[in-house]
């Protein structure tokens, strides 16, 4: 695998990564304004302990998730990223030669 390669791969896996944890972010904040938000128009505490316990299991299963997928990424990253890289690459070539050979706007004429 060439340098270049593996900066890529480096970039790509760090960009999902500050990603993740961005969308991970956003998802605390969220449950966390909802349930203060919906907290003070509850009056049974049995209902409020409810909507914490399921607003805790969503927390730490969605947490632990993408601690395992990032895990998992971390591990494979090179398999993982060197095809998606590689499918690009060639995606990048057939829509520049497309757009090389599509004689339509290039020739005014026809």
């Amino acid at each position: 695998m060439t340098q270049d390669m593996q900066q890529r791969i480096n970039r790509m896996f760090h960009r999902d990564r500050l990603f993740a944890l961005v969308l991970l972010t956003c998802l605390w904040a969220t449950i966390i304004f909802v349930f203060f938000a919906i907290n003070r128009l509850i009056d049974d505490s049995a209902l409020r302990v409810v909507m914490l316990a399921g607003a805790l299991a969503v927390i730490v299963f969605n947490t632990a998730s993408i601690a395992a997928m990032l895990k998992h990424y971390a591990e494979d990253r090179n398999a993982i990223y060197e095809i998606d890289i590689r499918h690009l690459d060639t995606m990048r070539a057939a829509k520049a030669k497309s757009q090389s050979t599509d004689t339509r706007f290039n020739n005014p004429a026809k």
